[in-house]
């Protein structure tokens, strides 16, 4: 009984980047999208974020009409970036949003911050047809391009480094 709750607590903090819900609401003018995810650091994570390592996350999304006759239009397809740092003088964490940040005392409230994603203005509502279904993708996943050279060839070697969810697929229709 008691190694099925230390693994049932362990699954629940597992590793990674998953993403738990996303939707797309009308807005005055445009579309928003927003996304829940589930982010975990694992050790080579938060030893690289308090060592003053800014990580870069990247939010994509894309939104395509099927068409039965030919490929699928692409309407809109984007990124949102999004990095974590710290300050050791001040000891405190950063999440860079945009031209945005807010500074926090623990990097459990970091990453807190970070499972909500909402993407402003990402579709004007012209270009969504009324009555016609789209197929909506987004993802988060740890911009490993963006990171010094050395801990690129790192990442391509560590497994550590490899922080994506897969793309969670749903359907809208305007």
């Amino acid at each position: 009984m008691v190694v099925a709750c230390l693994w049932a607590a362990d699954v629940g903090r597992a590793e990674g980047i998953s993403v738990l819900s996303a939707a797309i609401e009308p807005a005055e003018d445009t579309y928003q999208l927003s996304a829940n995810f589930e982010v975990n650091f694992n050790q080579t994570i938060e030893d690289a974020i308090n060592r003053g390592l800014v990580l870069p996350f990247i939010v994509e999304y894309e939104v395509t009409r099927p068409r039965w006759y030919w490929l699928d239009e692409t309407v809109v397809k984007g990124s949102r970036s999004r990095q974590i740092s710290y300050n050791a003088l001040t000891r405190q964490y950063r999440l860079t949003i945009g031209s945005l940040f807010q500074n926090f005392e623990r990097l459990e409230d970091v990453r807190h911050v970070l499972t909500y994603a909402r993407v402003i203005e990402f579709v004007e509502h012209g270009q969504l047809k009324k009555s016609t279904p789209y197929d909506v993708i987004v993802r988060m996943r740890l911009d490993v391009s963006r990171l010094p050279k050395p801990f690129q060839v790192n990442a391509l070697a560590s497994r550590d480094w490899n922080l994506a969810s897969d793309w969670y697929h749903f359907s809208y229709t305007p």
